[in-house]
């Protein structure tokens, strides 16, 4: 609890214990995500013993690491209506349980089609988890320590990943047949997963989709809980309050006052993934590789960059409710478009060596910081807070798919950018972090300290301000000809 204390704002009231607890166990969901899009870089180089079909087959060995994907994006498009459906707390179980499955029948897969499943059943699960983690978390906190509580988060991914590196390489070191290597690799999924399913019996409901449902007296009591104490009355009349005013069904999704949230929401998905993020993540071993780094220590420097990332997740944790999410993001951005940059220009002016390679690590280095603690981190947590209660979960379904999609897209071109031309790669990337700039200051609200019903209230507001103006600027009926 010290750790997790020092992450959080100085406040006049205590946050309690309970949420933190709370909030740490849904963030076990993040670190599934981040543990699959890990393991499977290291599995890679073992499974091809076991099917030597996927040896011959580069659509095949596509197919293996982009089932998980694919499953993830469909997981994510489902999983925002069943998170308003059926409730936060089931669709982390559901999440959990999946990935439980599918991380089991990996590691026993008898065929490659097998894998396949297994893997797109692992994915339904992470598509789950991204969709409701960060949305429960946003939902129990405190508005003054939202920020930090969501960003646990994504520390739990970033840390899944750094936990997939150091086990693979661990194993790599340990076994000594491949066949075995790999299945241990993908089948010790099921202990993240197993700690989560047992950790769902102590977490509640989230109070807000209580109301919704008309559990009005049980959302009480959970609000109570988690806040650790019985003056909670103007909170709860001000969900109430919120509930009241929306609209059921997801018309409200394409609503005036709704479409700019939207906007803002898509646009973070895409430039989370679009400035390269997970090119980098997935790739390092071949960018350094082409510097003239060996494969032990290309494997080192993938691990220095899941420590970097999950680092810098934590710093972001502990500036985002006190700095706010608009300078970050301009920062990070900024820092990205120099760091990609240099890259591009050490592979179009310098090129290859030794030298270049421990400079182009320290670049991928400081790129990935800047991402962890801007957009990495940003998010999952803005996502969270713009939409209304009622197709909040729906909302962020949308634009994870959008990410996830992206995910994709971005794994796949990356390999034919970086055979073009590198520079041409980073510099796309570059090109793409000046648009996050663009994009932030113009159109990304401040959030900082603001109640999700605040924050709601506000855009309702602000649309209708907009129509009245609209409203004036015509011309009356008997002023037309």
């Amino acid at each position: 609890m010290s750790v997790l204390n020092r992450l959080l704002p100085d406040t006049e009231e205590d946050i309690g214990r309970f949420v933190v607890v709370a909030a740490g166990l849904a963030a076990l969901s993040g670190l599934l995500f981040g543990f699959d899009t890990g393991v499977i870089s290291g599995a890679l180089l073992y499974i091809n013993e076991s099917f030597p079909v996927l040896a011959e087959s580069s659509f095949l060995q596509g197919v293996v690491v982009s089932g998980s994907m694919f499953g993830a994006a469909i997981g994510a498009a489902t999983g925002g209506w069943l998170a308003d459906a059926i409730g936060r707390k089931r669709l982390i179980f559901a999440g959990g349980l999946l990935f439980f499955v599918g991380s089991a029948g990996m590691a026993i897969s008898p065929t490659v089609n097998w894998l396949i499943v297994s893997r797109f059943v692992d994915g339904l699960g992470i598509g789950f988890a991204s969709v409701v983690a960060p949305l429960y978390i946003s939902e129990i906190a405190p508005p003054e320590v939202r920020g930090s509580l969501v960003t646990l988060n994504q520390i739990a991914i970033t840390g899944g990943q750094l936990v997939s590196y150091v086990t693979n390489f661990a194993l790599a070191r340990i076994l000594l047949d491949a066949g075995l290597t790999w299945r241990v690799m993908l089948g010790t999924g099921v202990i993240p997963a197993a700690i989560l399913l047992l950790s769902i019996v102590f977490l509640p409901e989230s109070p807000r989709w209580l109301v919704e449902q008309g559990e009005k007296h049980e959302a009480r009591s959970v609000l109570t809980k988690i806040r650790e104490r019985d003056d909670i009355g103007g909170e709860m009349s001000e969900i109430e309050r919120m509930v009241d005013m929306e609209e059921e069904g997801l018309g409200e999704l394409l609503e005036p006052w709704v479409r700019p949230m939207l906007i803002v929401g898509v646009g973070l998905a895409i430039l989370q993934q679009a400035v390269g993020i997970n090119a980098v993540i997935y790739y390092t071993p071949i960018i350094l590789e082409a510097t003239g780094f060996s494969n032990l220590a290309s494997l080192v420097g993938t691990m220095g960059v899941g420590l970097i990332n999950m680092s810098l997740s934590i710093v972001a944790a502990l500036l985002l409710d006190r700095v706010g999410r608009r300078p970050l993001l301009l920062v990070g951005f900024t820092g990205m478009f120099a760091t990609l940059s240099i890259l591009g220009g050490l592979y179009y002016f310098v090129g290859l060596s030794t030298t270049i390679g421990m400079i182009a690590l320290a670049m991928i280095l400081l790129f990935v910081a800047f991402h962890a603690v801007s957009i990495g981190s940003i998010y999952w947590l803005m996502s969270s807070e713009i939409f209304p209660l009622n197709i909040r979960g729906t909302a962020i379904g949308v634009c994870t798919v959008i990410l996830w999609l992206g995910n994709f897209a971005v794994a796949q071109l990356f390999p034919m950018l970086f055979d073009i031309g590198p520079a041409i790669a980073f510099w796309t990337f570059a090109a793409v972090a000046v648009i996050g700039v663009v994009f932030t200051y113009s159109l990304v609200p401040e959030t900082k300290g603001r109640s999700l019903e605040e924050i709601e209230s506000d855009l309702r507001d602000t649309a209708i301000g907009k129509d009245n103006v609209e409203l004036a600027d015509r011309p009356k009926a008997d002023q037309v000809d």
